[in-house]
């Protein structure tokens, strides 16, 4: 499994709709579509004539096979902006002055105030 890159922010937001507003949406999709090929079937019944018929009718049989498999597709199709949030740019420290006046390298000596050990393990007196 891969770590997110340090830029990149996981974002919550691609939490799927409920179920109730999936069949909601569906629902409202599919009487669309339904109500669709009423105007189809009476357009060709009533309106036009020739081949414009033909296309009317050919449409209102069609119609309900794709209203049914694009229906059902169900909660595959819905898309939602699941992009990464944009982190915030921390702001710049700003730099300490320097003293004008550079008193070069400094030196610090340490001096050990525990007796040392010799070589041969006894200590030193």
């Amino acid at each position: 499994m891969s770590t997110p890159r340090p830029h990149e922010v996981t974002s919550i937001t691609g939490v799927p709709a409920s179920l109730a507003e999936d069949q909601r949406r569906r629902l409202r999709q599919y009487l669309f579509q339904m109500g669709l090929r009423i105007v189809l079937i009476l357009a060709a019944a009533l309106l036009v004539d020739g081949w414009l018929m033909w296309v009317c009718f050919a449409g209102a049989v069609v119609l309900p096979y794709s209203a049914v498999l694009l229906v059902n597709a169900g909660r595959d199709r819905s898309t939602r902006d699941s992009s990464a949030v944009q982190p915030v740019q921390p702001s710049e420290i700003e730099a300490t002055p320097t003293p004008l006046d550079d008193p070069g390298p400094r030196v610090v000596d340490h001096t050990d105030d525990t007796p040392s050990a010799a070589p041969d393990g006894r200590k030193d007196d």
